[in-house]
């Protein structure tokens, strides 16, 4: 069984840009529940289908199976109204992998880093970069961004 243990954070400044390429990413979504989320996501000529269920606020059990692009491709054009589009920097301090996403679309101007972890109590070296950690707030999830645009919302977030 899959686990995933990850704590994510908005960033404080942009000195992250400039040390990696990104990638961009197209993520939909067939189930967007906080018990249970059900992601279709595509990068490049590659496609998945995740399916994730939580443990705690910081652990998940995570399923991904690669599937065909094609496939991938008609299910977010008609099985997918709730869309995220980003652009992923890979960062690695440490012996920890750090995830920056700029988030395009509706949710353009949001930046957030997430590091995956072996324990929820692993240590790690957090880059001068992190601001305020919302790996507890679940507004910061993909699936609530693909239906809740943070723009919306971010006129009552307060700063990092």
């Amino acid at each position: 069984m899959a686990h995933e243990i990850e704590r994510r954070f908005r960033l404080k400044n942009d000195d992250w840009r400039g040390l990696v390429e990104g990638e961009w990413l197209k993520q939909g979504y067939l189930s967007v529940e906080r018990e249970r989320t059900v992601r279709v996501r595509v990068k490049g000529t590659q496609a998945w289908l995740t399916l994730k269920s939580n443990i705690s606020n910081v652990s998940r059990h995570e399923f991904e199976y690669e599937i065909p692009l094609a496939d991938a491709e008609t299910m977010l054009a008609t099985m997918c109204p709730m869309l995220v589009e980003k652009k992923r920097y890979r960062i690695a301090i440490g012996p920890h992998l750090w995830e920056v996403d700029e988030f395009f679309g509706n949710n353009a101007g949001l930046v957030l880093a997430e590091v995956e972890l072996a324990s929820e109590d692993e240590a790690y070296t957090a880059p001068a970069w992190l601001g305020e950690e919302v790996t507890e707030d679940p507004r910061y999830t993909n699936s609530h961004l693909s239906q809740h645009a943070w723009p919306s919302w971010l006129e009552n977030q307060p700063k990092p």
